[in-house]
């Protein structure tokens, strides 16, 4: 059976050893999110309106909001009627989360890990079934706006970029362990970075001297090693290749859009925001294939039946942020939202 161009990367070298992913985020004090975060200042949710349009959500639906984050879409779903199930890797988003939708009671409910790992879900694996699967890819604002994260190139903090606890190796691992080609090769699938060799070596001969220890280590290094040009930092596409080598993020949703038929009841609509251009060409790829009733190849006498038909696609082409919501929340202007519904395909 054909896997509808499920391709990610070549697989990550193993460079974890026992010193690899210390403590999560140990230094850091408990946070009250009830008392120190407004809604709005956790993050802000991309496309709103055609997120609820989409999902069209209501009573006695049940909705899983695969990627929490700060619970924007999960209140939209909640508000509507809906029950919701959030899932996050981050015990941060998830404690925010909780203290932002306590109002809604037991209608809403949390499930710490990744959304690669949605059939794990206890009340899938006791056999329901979802009317609606949203994913956000993105990485929340929180997330990047906390130094201590790791994730930005313009704050002092450790080199961290972990999305939650279960990552099994740290922005510093990479940087500091990993073989250079296995650096090089990252930053130009990842980050599509064409100076990747450059940026590479110069990782390597900083090393060889002084290991990594904080960003901003690393996002000089890599300005004195290719300059600067225009507005974009030149460290933006190494940052954006080693958080993504850092969580997995190709891997995982390659096996989150997999199990997503198994996690939906027939009818039931996936909704997928993509920021990046590979996540979107794998997200794109895979919903044309599921969508496909007959295959045709040359050589073929006929067309034959896709064995991996299971989608109907309720958006022909990706939908981008208007005008007004880049204005609003600038982050969202690289943003895709794609929809599907899984059909009712009964023997």
């Amino acid at each position: 059976m054909q896997d509808g161009g499920l391709g990610t990367a070549r697989g990550l070298v193993d460079q974890t050893d026992a010193c690899a992913a210390p403590g999560w985020l140990s230094a850091q004090a408990p946070v009250d999110f009830s008392e120190t975060l407004a809604a709005g200042d956790y993050h802000l949710p991309v496309f709103p309106a055609e997120v609820a349009e989409w999902m069209a959500p209501g009573p006695d639906q049940f909705i899983i909001d695969g990627t929490l984050g700060g619970g924007g879409h999960s209140e939209i779903f909640l508000k509507a009627g809906a029950r919701v199930l959030g899932v996050d890797r981050d015990p941060e988003a998830l404690a925010h989360a909780r203290a932002r939708l306590a109002p809604f009671g037991e209608r809403f409910s949390t499930w710490e890990g990744n959304f690669s790992r949605l059939p794990e879900i206890p009340e899938i694996q006791m056999g329901e079934r979802a009317d609606g699967l949203l994913m956000d890819l993105g990485v929340s604002s929180r997330q990047l706006d906390s130094a201590a994260r790791g994730f930005s190139f313009m704050r002092e903090g450790p080199l961290d970029m972990r999305m939650g606890p279960s990552s099994p190796r740290t922005a510093a691992d990479i940087v500091n362990r990993w073989p250079e080609a296995d650096i090089v090769r990252i930053l130009f699938e990842y980050g599509e970075e064409s100076k990747a060799r450059r940026i590479a070596g110069a990782i390597v001969r900083h090393r060889a001297e002084k290991p990594f220890v904080t960003t901003l280590d690393l996002a000089n290094c890599i300005e004195k090693a290719i300059g600067r040009q225009g507005r974009t930092h030149p460290a933006t596409k190494t940052f954006q290749a080693i958080r993504m080598a850092v969580n997995e993020e190709l891997e995982s949703l390659a096996t989150a859009l997999a199990a997503a038929p198994a996690v939906l009841k027939p009818g039931g609509r996936l909704l997928i925001i993509t920021f990046h251009s590979l996540e979107d060409r794998m997200v794109k790829r895979f919903l044309k294939h599921r969508s496909t009733e007959f295959l045709d190849e040359p050589g073929w006498p006929e067309p034959r039946p896709n064995p991996d038909y299971q989608f109907r696609l309720l958006a022909r082409k990706a939908i981008i942020p208007t005008a007004e919501e880049t204005s609003l929340n600038p982050r969202a202007r690289s943003a895709k939202l794609r929809v599907a519904q899984l059909l009712d395909l009964k023997p």
